[in-house]
């Protein structure tokens, strides 16, 4: 992979083991690291019978930092590289998404790109109760109104109906 780490110990000697250990763990994570090969520093400390380890890795023009503090160096160790290891991951899906974005936008156009539609609005209209009356008297009433239709209820069949004014000049009727 061509990982480069560097190790330091406070109050502990780095070993062979503890190195071997932590390259193993950071080769798990080759795929992510496969266009340019990080740096990595780790500091390993015990202090207490805890055992500290912080892992800070330079990649992209970024930097991860991850610390772990557990029983066990070599569980310290595991757990600081699974953090890093999800940091990567993250940074990589963010620059993977925003060059999709861009091939995108470049390529088609958009929804937002295109001009917006205007969707027409509803508005409620409140009718207020009548007396049911019949088609005739509902034409005579459209007449006086500037509406295009009238909904009304039908004195003879009991349903109510629509009566609306036709292109031709004559009258339309809809009844259920």
């Amino acid at each position: 992979m061509g990982i480069k780490i560097d190790f330091t110990g406070r109050h502990i000697e780095v070993t062979e083991a503890l190195k071997k250990h932590a390259a193993g763990q950071f080769e798990r994570l080759g795929p992510l690291f496969d266009s340019k090969p990080p740096t990595a520093n780790v500091t390993i400390e015990v202090e207490r019978g805890r055992h500290r380890s912080e892992i800070i890795v330079h990649w992209r023009n970024e930097t991860l930092n991850a610390t772990s503090i557990d029983a066990d160096m070599y569980q310290s160790l595991s757990k600081s590289v699974a953090k890093i290891e999800k940091q990567a991951r993250r940074l990589k899906d963010k620059v993977i998404d925003k060059s999709h974005r861009a091939r995108r936008s470049a390529s088609e156009p958009t929804q937002e790109s295109v001009a917006p539609t205007r969707r027409p609005k509803i508005i409620v209209s409140k009718m207020k109760a009548q007396k049911p009356i019949t088609a005739q008297e509902a034409a005579m009433a459209l007449d006086e109104k500037k509406e295009a239709f009238m909904l009304f209820r039908d004195s003879e069949g009991g349903g109510v109906a629509l009566i609306y004014k036709r292109p031709d000049g004559n009258y339309g009727l809809v009844q259920p």
